[in-house]
């Protein structure tokens, strides 16, 4: 490591903090001390600060301490000839850089609070290109991509490329694999995302190509969700800053590309990066520093060839990752999932409330079709012309020796991610209600509806092929053919619905577990029963079996519940045991359907949690797509960020939507008669299934005495409502004994 690295990084260190000093002496002469400073909907203040110093800034005057943190971590310039090459001094002045540009990023949210969206997708007609961080509601949708493996990692990119083309081809490559792309700075007065942006190249989160911010220091916001998504999923503490760094380490794969000069700033938020282990590659010719240690391999690479900046990165982080080779004209990957097609982009569609659009996979035998037959029976894309529509029905048959007609519904919602995955095609909902919308570019480079069809072959072979020996799938484009399609299609529908909703948890004498979000919640041990789908929402017991099938070591593996301990509150030995192995020691035993007594465990990437409401002797649940306050007086964000992690934490359980109208549901409390508070958009989302269940027990105005956001958000606003409704839970025993 030479001197001129050390100088840089230590001068830049002093740079940024003094410059954040005045920044901040500025703001306490505009603003008073007690003035609030936040990054919006979240529970984790300043998330860097928070997560390694533990410190919460709230306002104005909270910001003074650890900016003096910042200042003190500052090493002493270097003097002479020589410099010891130790890291150390380095890397103190890189996290004082850090902190300095957490704080700096809070003064400008404060000064200019509409300078950052805070959305999911720029505006990017009115010129609102940068998001700013995140907040926790997309932290938690996010997460789960992270720890389901769909997103290995992500790239940090800085600056911009010598031209546009360049940018798109090295934003591509990352997707390609999968990763997110977090940009943020400028160089010569453009930047990567604008370089996009000029391409119509969608940005946004649901593309994974995310507009931090114009600056170096909105970088922070990369490691400001790294450090969240540790303590949201892997609960770890805040203020922990060794386990902190060491979970980034080891669990979050993360690099920075810089692109274009770096100067000292840079350089300084170089060296705080690999704090974090995550690397620097960049194109340009800057001091390097290879030794091993703290990044998997190097710590800063020069001198890269934008074609070769992808591999090489992924290769210095040591990340490993599986990229799917399709014989198709389009790209293809998780990356393009959230791709939208818009109007002016659309060349022609089919479903949507437009055309009828089914989707139907059923098994076959293995003389009854041929693998890798791809039929499109009536017109293709070619016969359309731009603003066209037509009727798709999607019929699917896989024959294997060790297929089931338990598997079909399964496969089945594979389709909406792996048509998604085809870079410009936009496809929504499942079943009868698809639509499939095709765009411009994807029919420019030739796209084709057989190109669906090899897709969905190539991946199912490739994901069960364990269960699938044989795909033949035929594409129907005629009206008459899409009809009859669709008839039997809605038959086969009602007949699984009959048959998950008549499973009971006596009816099995295996459960399955989900060790999916062990990789972010250590001590987090889903199991998974027929009247206990995974917290998550993904998982229901056919779909672990069916995984179990296909890879028997893989995270959902067969519980056998054993004696039954506790019917009411729902407690096995075969369970407890399994449960207390698969979390080393932490959790010996829990319930099924209680949440108030020893509940199931919760990791952060639960689709709601359900918590006490002692007053209304109730529960209330919210779910994560709910960014406004609840009766517990605490935001989903905050709920998750008490009890994720892994905790079994008594008045308070994460579940999935599905599970609220499960028989079962905390039935331990008194069952779902308890529910008092939901979030409308919620009822709504799940009001067919709430009618049926008031019906079955009884109160058929079950939906109508729910309260909701619109009713109140505290316990006194809402208990007035209940008993003017005659609510079920005013006449139940204490839920609290």
């Amino acid at each position: 490591m030479s001197k001129l690295v050390a100088f840089a990084a230590i001068q830049g260190g002093y740079k940024v903090v003094s410059q954040v000093e005045g920044e901040y002496k500025k703001a306490l002469e505009t603003f008073d001390a007690s003035t609030k400073v936040s990054f919006g909907n979240t529970a984790y203040y300043l998330p860097v600060i928070y997560s390694l110093l533990g410190i919460k800034v709230e306002t104005l005057e909270d910001l003074k301490k650890p900016l003096e943190f910042a200042r003190g971590l500052l090493p002493p310039h270097v003097k002479g000839k020589n410099h010891l090459p130790y890291l150390g001094p380095l890397l103190d002045a890189g996290m004082a850089a850090i902190f300095a540009y957490e704080i700096k990023e809070a003064l400008r949210i404060l000064n200019e609070p509409d300078f950052y969206s805070f959305t999911e997708d720029p505006d990017v007609e009115s010129g609102s290109i940068w998001l700013g961080p995140a907040d926790d509601t997309i932290l938690r949708k996010r997460g789960v991509e992270f720890v389901d493996g769909s997103a290995p990692g992500f790239a940090a990119i800085v600056g911009a490329a010598p031209t546009p083309e360049i940018a798109r081809d090295i934003v591509e490559d990352y997707q390609k694999k999968s990763l997110y792309i977090f940009c943020a700075a400028n160089h010569n007065n453009t930047s990567v995302i604008q370089q996009l942006v000029d391409q119509d190249v969608q940005v946004g989160w649901n593309t994974r190509i995310v507009p931090f911010g114009p600056d170096i220091s909105s970088a922070v916001f990369a490691l400001g969700f790294a450090n969240r998504a540790a303590m949201a999923f892997g609960g770890v503490q805040p203020g922990d800053h060794r386990k902190m760094l060491m979970y980034n380490k080891e669990r979050i794969f993360a690099f920075v590309n810089a692109l274009g000069d770096v100067g000292t700033e840079w350089g300084v938020a170089a060296a705080g990066c690999v704090n974090w282990g995550f690397p620097t590659l960049a194109d340009t010719d800057i001091p390097e520093i290879l030794p091993t240690g703290i990044c998997t391999y190097e710590h800063v690479v020069a001198n890269v060839p934008h074609e070769e900046l992808c591999q090489k990165s992924v290769e210095v982080r040591g990340l490993k990752v599986t990229v799917s080779d399709i014989n198709i004209p389009c790209s293809f990957g998780p990356a393009y999932e959230g791709e939208r097609v818009r109007g002016a982009d659309l060349h022609s569609q089919m479903g949507g409330g437009k055309t009828q659009c089914t989707e139907l996979v059923k098994r076959a035998e293995m003389n009854e079709i041929e693998d890798g037959k791809v039929i499109v029976v009536g017109k293709d894309i070619a016969d359309l012309n731009e603003g066209d529509t037509l009727p798709l029905g999607i019929f699917i048959q896989i024959a294997g020796r060790e297929f089931q007609e338990d598997f079909e519904p399964i496969m089945e919602r594979q389709i909406h991610h792996l048509v998604n995955y085809i870079q410009g095609i936009m496809h929504i909902g499942q079943r009868d209600i698809s639509w499939v919308r095709v765009s411009k570019a994807a029919v420019d480079k030739g796209f084709t509806l057989k190109d669906i069809g090899v897709v969905l072959h190539a991946k199912f072979h490739q994901e069960f092929q364990k269960i699938v020996d044989k795909v033949q799938i035929t594409l129907y484009t005629e009206k008459e053919d899409v009809a009859k399609l669709t008839a039997t299609a809605r038959a086969e529908y009602k007949t699984r619905d009959e048959r998950v909703d008549k499973m009971t948890d006596e009816d099995v004498e295996i459960f399955y577990s989900c060790s999916l979000c062990q990789s972010f919640a250590p001590n987090h041990v889903c199991s998974v029963s027929p009247e206990r789908t995974g917290l998550c929402g993904a998982y229901n017991w056919m779909d672990c079996r069916a995984a179990y099938e296909i890879n028997p070591t893989g995270p959902n593996q067969p519980i056998e519940k054993g004696e039954c301990l506790d019917p009411v509150l729902g407690q096995w030995k075969g369970v407890n045991e399994f449960v207390e192995k698969a979390s080393r020691g932490a959790v010996t035993h829990y319930n099924f359907y209680s949440m108030v007594i020893d509940p199931m465990t919760t990791c952060g990437c639960c689709e709601c949690i359900a918590a006490m409401l002692p007053s209304c002797n109730g529960v209330m649940t919210v779910n994560r797509e709910f960014a406004g306050d609840t009766p517990s007086g605490m935001k989903f964000t905050t709920l998750a960020g008490v009890m994720g992690g892994g905790a079994s934490s008594p008045g308070f359980v994460g579940h999935s939507k599905y599970n609220i109208t499960q028989r079962k549901f905390i039935k331990g409390d008194g069952g779902l008669l308890r529910m008092v508070w939901m979030p409308k958009m919620l009822k709504e989302e799940i009001k067919d299934r709430l009618d049926q269940y008031g019906k079955e027990n009884g109160y058929p105005d079950f939906y109508n005495m729910i309260a909701d956001e619109t009713v109140g958000t505290t316990e006194e606003e809402i208990l007035p409502f209940l008993q003017e409704k005659g609510h079920p839970a005013m006449s139940m025993d204490s839920l609290i004994g």
